[in-house]
């Protein structure tokens, strides 16, 4: 049984994975080398905490549990003691290679070795440690995580039967709805979604129409709740070019994945969506 966790990366998709698995009583520990993200992480924790007792959702005392449960560190080797591990870090098959690496001399040799890519394949990932490759499997959590149900569990290669069970338990056991899919790039979620997404970013270069027309004719007709290109800004404009990269290398160089090049300008430019205040749209 899942007692403690130790969650990779302290950004957006690590840090509600990490409150999420807190709010259902385990211990969760966020490591990352950048003590600035881990005060960020710290404040997104407790400013959900005290929206969801404002809303009713969780009493104080609730809360102040979760709070309890949330550790914070910049050592991978002070987290050890965790018997399950997601790497939640940048979508970068070699920073994550690395991290594998790492995670691998950190943790106990029963230790379930998760990451939350939503594109890289996990047999990729797993060769970086072959002699622990039966314990590597995705488990691609959606954002917001709190929020959002699913968990796309995809395994690789070598992964092992035991280890697809148990990270099936471990999704229900926090609250999720667990679903298979196989090793390719993309895997289900992002090879219908980003394709999509970029799309309305070429309909967009090509003058069809301008973002606003295109994203309320997708919520309008199609009953999107977000259109596709405010959803873009939302997930980040970085993360689109770098998924549709994935997908373009990992499945044999079809041009059909290449990001627009609208898309790649306006990630040249800094402007990445709502995590810098600009993007398709602007923010304040």
């Amino acid at each position: 049984m899942v007692k403690s966790i130790a969650v990779i990366g302290g950004g957006t998709m690590g840090s509600g994975i990490a409150l999420t698995a807190a709010t259902h009583g385990l211990t969760a520990t966020v490591v990352d080398v950048s003590a600035e993200q881990l005060e960020k992480a710290q404040l997104y924790h407790k400013k959900q905490t005290k929206k969801a007792v404002s809303k009713e959702r969780i009493t104080q005392q609730e809360a102040d549990v979760t709070i309890e449960n949330l550790h914070y560190t910049c050592s991978m080797k002070d987290a050890s003691e965790a018997n399950w591990v997601v790497e939640a870090a940048t979508e970068n098959i070699d920073v994550k290679k690395n991290i594998f690496k790492q995670m691998h001399q950190s943790f106990g040799e029963n230790v379930i070795l998760a990451t939350n890519t939503s594109s890289i394949s996990i047999t990729d990932l797993a060769s970086s440690i072959p002699e622990a490759a039966d314990r590597v499997i995705g488990m691609h959590f959606f954002n917001p995580v709190p929020v959002m149900k699913l968990v796309e569990v995809i395994n690789g290669r070598d992964t092992s039967e035991e280890t697809t069970e148990a990270t099936i338990r471990f999704a229900e056991a926090i609250g999720k709805t667990p679903v298979t899919a196989n090793d390719f790039a993309g895997f289900v979620s992002n090879r219908v979604l980003m394709p999509m997404i970029n799309e309305a970013f070429h309909a967009w270069n090509d003058g069809v129409a301008g973002p606003e027309q295109i994203d309320s004719i997708m919520k309008l007709g199609c009953a999107f709740p977000m259109g596709p290109l405010r959803l873009a800004d939302y997930i980040g404009l970085d993360v689109c070019r770098d998924i549709m990269m994935v997908m373009y290398n990992g499945l044999a160089e079809n041009p059909k994945y290449l990001p627009n090049q609208k898309l790649v300008d306006l990630v040249n430019a800094g402007k990445l969506g709502d995590k810098s205040g600009q993007g398709v749209y602007s923010y304040e």
